[in-house]
Parts: structure tokens; sequence; C-alpha cells
């Protein structure tokens, strides 16, 4: 009888497959961060982050970006004020509770994000141009299926 090449006993064990995805990930995104260092002066890939939940979210209180972030108040306090100093985002009273303030991200701070995607994007797309049509449309459903895995967490 001959052994189908899917079959659970040829695979590597899923532990392995996850090993080398996260490999593969981290190292990309190490890539991403490296190609964006000049756009990213003086901010963190913590308040890049930040900064992108922002403008992704609209107004927030810093402990809803912290909630979204998964990150402590302080950290986040902390992230905040570095934004701020590089003059991207924009706090205002939170009419709903004085003590609180809505933050949201300014013009400074939108620019700032298009040119670190654009910078990121780029890189991406000069890598992918001596992909076959078929790579570049597994690596499209990968994307796919990463982003349904990460949604999957807020449940």
């Amino acid at each position: 009888m001959m052994m189908n090449p899917t079959d659970s006993h040829t695979q590597p064990p899923l532990a392995e497959r996850a090993a080398h995805l996260r490999t593969a990930i981290v190292r990309t995104a190490r890539r991403l961060r490296q190609e964006a260092a000049a756009e990213t002066s003086g901010l963190t890939p913590t308040s890049v982050a930040a900064l992108a939940t922002i403008e992704r979210h609209g107004p927030m209180t810093p402990s809803e970006i912290a909630a979204i972030e998964r990150v402590k108040r302080p950290t986040i306090t902390r992230t905040l004020a570095c934004l701020e100093r590089e003059g991207l985002i924009d706090r205002a009273p939170d009419p709903e509770d004085g003590r609180s303030a809505l933050v949201s991200v300014n013009g400074a701070g939108r620019e700032r994000l298009r040119r670190l995607r654009g910078r990121k994007n780029a890189y991406l797309a000069r890598r992918m141009r001596d992909l076959s049509a078929e790579e570049v449309e597994t690596l499209e459903r990968a994307a796919e299926i990463l982003e349904r895995m990460r949604e999957g967490e807020r449940s």
C-alpha cells in the first residue's frame, strides 16, 4: 500500500511546524522593523503598535489602549507620554469621565504611520517580486489564516 505524502506519520509534529512558523514570523517582523527604522526614530515597537491601535479604534482612553495592547496601565502611560513628546497624538477631556482623557492620533501621527507602512510594504513587495504567482497566492492565504488565528485570541 502506497503512503499518502500528507499522512500524519510523514509530517513533522505540530510543535515543530509551529516553531518553524514562529521563527519565520519573528525574523520577518524584525526585518520589517529594520526597514522602518528611519521612520521610527524616537519610537519603540510598543509606541508604534499603540499609535496604530489608536488610529484603528478612534479616540480612546489610556485604559482602553492598555487593554487592547495587553499591557499594564503604567506601561501605556509611558508610551503615551512618548507619543505626545513626538507630537503624534492629541489628548482631550473624556466627556464621560472628567478624570480621564481621550487620546487620538493627529495629522503628524497619521503621516508617520503612513510612512512606516509604506516602507514596510515596499520591502515586502520587492521581496515578493521574485515569487511565482502560486507562491504569492499562498502567502496571501497564509496572511488570512494568521489574521483569523489572531482574531480568535480576542474571543
